[in-house]
């Protein structure tokens, strides 16, 4: 599989994507322009921040976005309830020719970030932009889920080294991949699925299993095999039939590892009380005079099993992580959602847009949407949503989105910078794509700028994000006319 290879196809969407982008066309709307903003509502795994990822496959699905012949074969054979046929041939040639051609701002890869802030913004064809919806979400909603998880995970192990071992219980091939890349963004330095490693160049690692151990009479001669197979790789999982026993025999092959001049690396833990074992192995390990040796952790992990471990006093050197990291066990879904906020037939006014709803948080921001974010001393203090086609007219005050009540007066002395940055001007890529490498290293500095409070796995403090004081007025008067319009008793 290369990186082609993974790019959604053009069908990679929802039907009413495609429904819609018919009716635009029929409509004969092909002049009319949109702004649509991706963004999610609240913080996942209740904590106090996010991990935005996915834009580097965001980018290859946008620039290699087409219908194929065999694409618009198939759109040909689809029908309506009526029996006749759903598109038109005439609509179907307009896709066989369309090209990419939008204007893509996002926020880099690594980035933490915060509800209702905009992690993309497309600005193009009404019907292009509409077509995009559902793959941009697929791809942003997953990694930046995983993302979040794996820096979770990281800052719960205090800095020692996680490895993603989450293959074979990931969410199908592409799941695994995707999974593997967005964890080692967040922060895990290492992974065990051999393709992301070549795809990706992340690096790999990897021991053996217990069906290893029980394919030898005794596990001792196993430990001795996989030494004389792998002498520069010896970690040995200890647990296959009585943990402390283990460790004894994977110190009695250390010492014939050590007589060829050879390390044993660590052994492995992946089952029981993980805190008593490690305290066992490490003094084992300790008195035989292998000091250098690591512990390995495994067996259902997440942060908060780390914590507690870290609590408990555990000798555990590094952390191998699997289903609870890129199957986010604890909150499968993101909820990201991208949504119309301005539109104007080509060259005319804007037109900002708001959809209404009888929760507070799920009103959605009108404009063209920008995200500026304020520090003081090298920490972050606020991030403000704006307007871009009006600007700040305000001040420096934000309104909270979901309690309009708190408002916070920037101080004019901290100094920012804007999030979103380009991406695609007019279909052509203006971005110079940083590495896999460099995004990582971009999440790890982001997160310490943050204050500590944020990063707390329980009960985190909330980072303050709020409207441009200009834009929540705006946006109250369009919610007042939506009402109006709707009938609705004042």
């Amino acid at each position: 599989m290369t990186q082609k290879a993974r790019v959604p196809p053009a069908l990679l969407t929802d039907l009413y994507e495609l429904t819609m982008a018919y009716g635009y066309w029929k409509e004969q709307m092909l002049d009319h322009e949109a702004v649509f903003h991706l963004f999610f509502r609240q913080q996942p795994f209740n904590g106090g921040y996010t991990i935005t990822c996915g834009l580097d496959d965001a980018i290859d699905y946008l620039l290699n976005f087409e219908f194929y012949p065999d694409d618009l074969t198939y759109l040909a054979e689809l029908r309506g309830s009526d029996g006749e046929p759903l598109f038109e041939n005439a609509f179907l040639d307009y896709l066989h020719s369309l090209r990419f051609a939008c204007n893509v701002d996002a926020i880099p890869e690594g980035n933490v970030v915060f509800p209702h802030e905009p992690l993309l913004r497309v600005h193009g064809s009404l019907l292009q932009c509409q077509l995009f919806e559902t793959a941009l979400l697929n791809i942003l909603n997953f990694q930046t889920l995983i993302a979040t998880k794996s820096a979770r995970i990281c800052l719960a192990a205090r800095g020692q080294p996680v490895i993603e071992f989450g293959l074979r219980r990931a969410h199908g091939p592409d799941g695994a991949v995707a999974a593997s890349r967005a964890a080692y963004i967040g922060g895990c330095v290492a992974t065990s699925n051999v393709l992301a490693g070549k795809v990706f160049g992340i690096p790999v690692r990897g021991t053996h299993a217990h069906s290893w151990i029980m394919s030898f009479r005794t596990e001792l001669e196993a430990f001795q095999a996989y030494a004389e197979a792998m002498p520069g790789n010896c970690i040995f999982l200890v647990d296959t039939y009585d943990t402390i026993g283990g460790v004894h025999q994977a110190v009695e092959v250390g010492r014939q590892l050590k007589s060829m001049g050879k390390e044993l690396i660590g052994v492995r833990l992946d089952s029981g009380d993980l805190a008593y074992l490690s305290i066992q192995a490490r003094d084992i390990l300790d008195q035989a005079g292998f000091q250098s040796t690591k512990i390995l952790a495994s067996n259902d992990l997440d942060e908060h099993v780390i914590s507690s471990l870290k609590e408990q006093g555990a000798l555990i050197d590094l952390w191998g992580v699997g289903t609870k990291l890129v199957t986010a066990f604890d909150q499968p879904a993101l909820g990201g959602v991208y949504k119309l906020s301005a539109t104007r037939v080509k060259g005319g006014a804007w037109q900002r847009k708001v959809k209404l709803s009888e929760q507070a948080v799920k009103v959605s921001n009108p404009g063209s949407l920008q995200v500026r974010r304020f520090e003081h001393r090298n920490e972050y203090l606020a991030d403000m949503i704006y307007d871009d086609l009006s600007g700040i007219s305000k001040g420096r005050v934000i309104v909270d989105i979901a309690d309009v009540t708190m408002r916070r007066r920037i101080a004019a002395n901290a100094k920012c910078r804007d999030l979103l940055v380009p991406i695609f001007r007019q279909g052509n890529l203006v971005y110079e794509r940083p590495s896999i490498s460099e995004s990582r290293t971009l999440a790890q500095t982001e997160l310490g700028r943050f204050p500590s409070g944020v990063k707390r796995l329980l009960n985190p403090h909330i980072y303050p994000v709020g409207l441009e004081l200009g834009l929540h007025e705006s946006k109250a008067r369009l919610m007042q006319c939506a009402r109006s319009a709707a009938g609705e008793v004042e």
